[in-house]
């Protein structure tokens, strides 16, 4: 994880930075387990410019993208309920208020671990739902479960 994250293209930098630095080391050690076996970046499109040219770059290094828009708060909020539809982040994040009143931008695993199921599920659907309308990553989306979804599988 890289604490120093920010915009949509300063994480996608950030991941292609530490990729390039992970080959490097294997190589210079020997050592393929140095390299990473996946690399992730995670952002909201949020108010942010330059998105278009994150996801390029993130293909062309061959990132992995886990994109929420507006904001991550819809996929916290997604352990709670079905999609609230098209909002502002700050919508959303008074709803996710709702259910967890202190929420601060970080996240307590046990205040989602029980819905874990159904927000990759609710979150599957909206991808589903804008791909058959032709709009893959519109208001509201998230890719936060394929990253969780990769992490869990075996």
């Amino acid at each position: 994880m890289a604490p120093e994250a920010g915009v949509p293209k300063t994480v996608v930098e950030i991941a292609k930075k530490r990729m390039k630095e992970a080959d490097e080391a294997a190589k210079r050690e020997g050592d393929d387990n140095l390299r990473f076996e996946a690399v992730w970046a995670v952002f909201d499109v949020d108010d942010h410019p330059h998105v278009p040219d994150a996801i390029q770059m993130a293909r062309d290094n061959s990132i992995h993208l886990a994109i929420s828009n507006p904001s991550f708060e819809l996929w916290l909020l997604l352990h709670f309920v079905d999609s609230p539809g098209m909002k502002d982040r700050k919508v959303v994040r008074a709803l996710l208020k709702e259910h967890i009143d202190d929420y601060d931008k970080h996240v307590n695993y046990d205040d989602y671990r029980n819905g874990y199921q159904e927000a990759a599920r609710r979150a599957s659907k909206l991808t589903d739902v804008n791909l058959k309308a032709c709009t893959p990553g519109n208001n509201p989306s998230t890719g936060v479960h394929y990253l969780t979804e990769s992490i869990r599988a075996p």
